[in-house]
């Protein structure tokens, strides 16, 4: 609890096997509820350690849902819970656990509604290992975002996020894509619902045994990028209406 207000960790895991428990091992159980593990079909033993590690609640998908499948199991049985805020974190143990303290007091304090630990605040992204041109491509996707979706993060490509249980109800999720571009569609509807994000510098680790889309994946997910933050400013300045925000 922070504040009397429930908070629940969300792992959305793919063969994380390897990285799981050093992740869950960091995890403040001291304010944190409850956690969520949702195995996407993985072809190692994630679900085995997840179950040797006494995690409460875990769900298997019996087939790939894909990366945004994945969270959407994941944020429906955290409101289901109750959860007050919802921390999404990668059980890959490139981000920090230790941040949630910090992501947790700026929602439960009443300050922002969503948080985002971005890894381009500071240095810790090419201090931390990530590959030069996956660096210079979300700097230059984040500034054409900035242009067109008219806001001032310094990252949209972030895969720790912390949210107020009053977004996630709010927006329809569930209408975003079960692909990579799902973190993409959930900014657009955030900003498009009038929703505010605050942003804290997390330091990152690329090693071996983390996750990470390859480069074809990678470029594939770039053009869903411009797609997305093109869609939201024809829909902005009423040129066109993307069904994802107006429906």
């Amino acid at each position: 609890m922070y504040k009397n207000k429930k908070i629940v960790v969300v792992l959305p895991a793919y063969n994380a096997a390897l990285t799981l428990e050093k992740t869950y091992r960091e995890i403040p159980l001291d304010i944190v509820d409850e956690v969520i593990l949702v195995d996407d079909c993985s072809n190692d033993s994630t679900f085995e350690v997840a179950t040797k590690l006494g995690i409460k609640h875990i769900i298997q998908h019996e087939e790939n849902k894909g990366y945004g499948g994945n969270q959407k199991t994941c944020y429906k049985k955290a409101l289901e819970l109750g959860a007050d805020i919802v921390v999404m974190l990668h059980p890959d143990y490139q981000y920090s656990p230790q941040l949630i303290p910090a992501m947790v007091s700026v929602i439960g304090s009443g300050l922002y509604p969503i948080v985002f630990a971005s890894r381009i605040l500071g240095k810790s992204a090419l201090n931390g290992g990530m590959p030069k041109y996956k660096y210079f491509s979300n700097r230059i996707l984040t500034m054409i975002q900035n242009i067109l979706m008219n806001e001032k993060l310094t990252e949209y490509h972030t895969g720790y996020r912390a949210y107020s249980s009053e977004v996630l109800k709010k927006i329809n999720f569930d209408l975003n894509s079960n692909d990579f571009i799902f973190d993409n569609e959930m900014i657009a509807l955030i900003f498009y619902n009038g929703y505010a994000i605050a942003e804290l510098t997390c330091p990152t680790k690329y090693f071996e045994e983390a996750s990470s889309i390859n480069f074809r994946r990678s470029v594939k997910y770039g053009f869903g990028v411009l797609r997305v933050s093109f869609l939201y400013f024809f829909t902005r300045t009423g040129i066109y209406k993307w069904k994802l925000l107006v429906n």
